[in-house]
Parts: C-alpha cells; sequence; structure tokens
C-alpha cells in the first residue's frame, strides 16, 4: 500500500463519506423515534401484514415489529441501507479506478516512485474505510437511538443490532470487491459505473423477485444478496458464520483480482 496515496485519496473522498454516513445514522434515528408509535400497534400491524399475500412481507423485510432490533432490520437494513450502500459501492469504485484512467490522472499517479499493484491496493482499501466508516456511525446512531428514543422500555439486543451491521459491511465488502474489480479493468468511466450498476442493483432485484413466491424462489440463488438476511441476523447467529465467511471469501477474492490484474493489463496512458 502506499499510505501517501491512501491518506490523500481518503481526504478527498471523506467529505462524501461523511454525508452517506449522517444519511444514514439520520434515517437510522428516524426509526428509532418511530419505532415506540409501532410497538403499541405491533400485534395489528403483524395482522396486517400476515393478511397480505404470501411474499410482500419476505419481499419487503416485514418481519415482525415486536423488537426494536426486529422493525430496523426490516425496515433500514433490509431495503434503505442496502440501496444507499450499493450506490456508494458503485459510485465510488468508479471514481476510485475507472475515472481516473479515463481522465488521465492514473498517468500521474503511476509516474511517481510506485507501483500498480500498490495504487490498487490503496484506492481498494479507501473504499473497504468508506464502508466501514458509513457502517460504524450508522452503528453509533443506533446506540444514540435507543438512549435516547427506547430509554430501556422496549427491548432491544445490543449483540443481535452489533450482528446486523457486521452482516452488512460483509455483503457490501463483497459488492464492493465486484464493483471494484469492473472498475479496474474498464478505461471508460460511464461503461464502469453502467456494468456495476447492473450487477449491484440486478443481485439486488433478483433476491427481491425471488422472495415473493416458492416458485421462483431459485432466482435468489443467482444472488449475493440471497446470503443477507438481517431478519434472521437479529434472531440469532444461525448460519451468519457460514455466509460472513463466504461474503469475505468473495470480496477478497475480488480485490485481489483488481489488483493483480490491474497490474498486469494495458492501460491508455
Amino acid at each position: 500500500m502506499n499510505a501517501a496515496l491512501y491518506g490523500r485519496m481518503l481526504s478527498v473522498h471523506l467529505k462524501g463519506f461523511l454525508n452517506y454516513a449522517i444519511g444514514s445514522a439520520f434515517y437510522i434515528l428516524l426509526m428509532f423515534w418511530l419505532y415506540p408509535g409501532i410497538a403499541q400497534n405491533a400485534k395489528a400491524i403483524d395482522d396486517l401484514v400476515a393478511s397480505m399475500p404470501p411474499g410482500v412481507g419476505s419481499a419487503f423485510g416485514l418481519n415482525g415489529f415486536g423488537t426494536a432490533e426486529a422493525f430496523i432490520s426490516g425496515e433500514y437494513y433490509g431495503l434503505i441501507l442496502v440501496l444507499i450502500l450499493s450506490i456508494v459501492c458503485v459510485q465510488l469504485s468508479t471514481q476510485l479506478m475507472a475515472r481516473l484512467v479515463d481522465q488521465g490522472a492514473m498517468a500521474y499517479l503511476l509516474s511517481a516512485p510506485t507501483t500498480r499493484a500498490k495504487v490498487a491496493l490503496s484506492q481498494a482499501l479507501v473504499l473497504a474505510t468508506g464502508l466501514l466508516l458509513i457502517l460504524g456511525v450508522t452503528t453509533l446512531a443506533g446506540f444514540a437511538g435507543d438512549a435516547w428514543f427506547l430509554r430501556g422500555k422496549y427491548a432491544f439486543d445490543t449483540a443481535g443490532f452489533l450482528r446486523l451491521n457486521a452482516s452488512a459491511f460483509l455483503l457490501f465488502f463483497a459488492v464492493g470487491g465486484i464493483s471494484f474489480l469492473v472498475s479496474a479493468l474498464s478505461d471508460d468511466e460511464k461503461r464502469a459505473r453502467g456494468i456495476s450498476g447492473l450487477i449491484a442493483f440486478g443481485f439486488f432485484s433478483l433476491d427481491l423477485i425471488g422472495k415473493f413466491s416458492d416458485k421462483i424462489d431459485w432466482m435468489r440463488n443467482l444472488s449475493l444478496f440471497s446470503l443477507y438476511r438481517p431478519g434472521e441476523v437479529v434472531s440469532g447467529p444461525g448460519d451468519m458464520a457460514v455466509t460472513s465467511a463466504i461474503l469475505a471469501a468473495i470480496g477478497l477474492v475480488a480485490f485481489g483480482l483488481a489488483v493483480g490484474l490491474f497490474r498486469r493489463r494495458d492501460l491508455p496512458l
């Protein structure tokens, strides 16, 4: 890794990271603020969800409202956070690699006394740091929401909440790795963004559609998002160790391939 490049790129993108982190913190605090009112009518809402067509509750993360983390896992971690971090992965991976090649800035980086591998690794670490920062702020905001709005009056499993954030990080570590790989192999910023967006939101769409019916449940097997089940994560560790290991391995392999292939490819410099 090139420490100077890492620090410089981190400072360049820090404002963007903080904007996403603050937005994520705002939304999760909103969920905590809403929960006391939801909890008072939890049974009626659960009955309403049960009356919906099969698959609707699963598709949109309506996992029950008996506990704060169950409500938040469905309403926030099952949809809003997924969309936020998908956008972060697609946009940032493109900016860190393909944009620099497309605009000619990569030539200036490689003219310095460093190697391609170190440049790519530094950029990959910037992306991973950004994801970690956003989820770290989200986690802290969740604990603040518990202290401010729940105040011990409603059940809140802190261990389950931590598992939820760890699971979300690993999912987007894998998605970010794939997006970064696409960006490292592309000379065109728009093309890289388009392909990465198609992959990320294609995975999301396959997982979402597959939840609607058992007949098309097989579609979820084609998506990384099938390994991310926030409702199950908060109810217990379950198979989280297995899915976490798979997601971590996918992310490491994707980032590793990006670094290795970028080092060997021909660049239009």
